[in-house]
């Protein structure tokens, strides 16, 4: 039953992310709203939290909280990646899976095109540099042939 819930809102999520992603900016104020009302809900929950006192009070006092709240982001990896949001955006342009839909073997492939890009742009550079060294080197003779 649980799954059939999470597959049915998994699926909902998609064919919504991929309408609202040919519209930016409507895109944006939805998002950004939802986004809004929701940690506004988080805040005001901590701050009941912290007037409860006790532990709680010392939970969700504000300097222990962020200790806390940090380490999390940073043991999750959530810390970095909640700065490079766009991409669900663009993804949602493209049609593209997200990451937890992908096979292993889409991420390989992804992973061995980026690795042979990476290998041809060290080509390009190796050439640009030996290019850039006879230059160089016709330019020098050139000055030396001239004075």
């Amino acid at each position: 039953m649980v799954k059939r819930i999470i597959n049915f809102f998994d699926k909902l999520e998609d064919v919504i992310r991929g309408y609202l992603s040919r519209y930016p900016i409507v895109y944006t104020f939805i998002g950004g709203i939802a986004i809004v009302l929701f940690w506004r809900g988080v805040w005001h929950t901590a701050d009941i939290l912290e007037e409860k006192g006790k532990f709680l009070g010392w939970l969700f006092y504000e300097p222990t909280n962020l200790a806390i709240v940090v380490a999390i982001l940073l043991a999750t990896g959530l810390f970095v990646s909640y700065f490079i949001g766009d991409t669900i955006l663009i993804s949602g342009i493209r049609h593209e899976k997200k990451i937890t839909d992908k096979t292993g073997r889409e991420v390989e492939e992804e992973r061995v095109e980026l690795k042979a890009i990476q290998t041809t742009v060290r080509e390009i550079k190796k050439e640009v540099d030996e290019i850039k060294e006879v230059v160089e080197h016709e330019h020098s003779d050139h000055h030396r042939s001239g004075k």
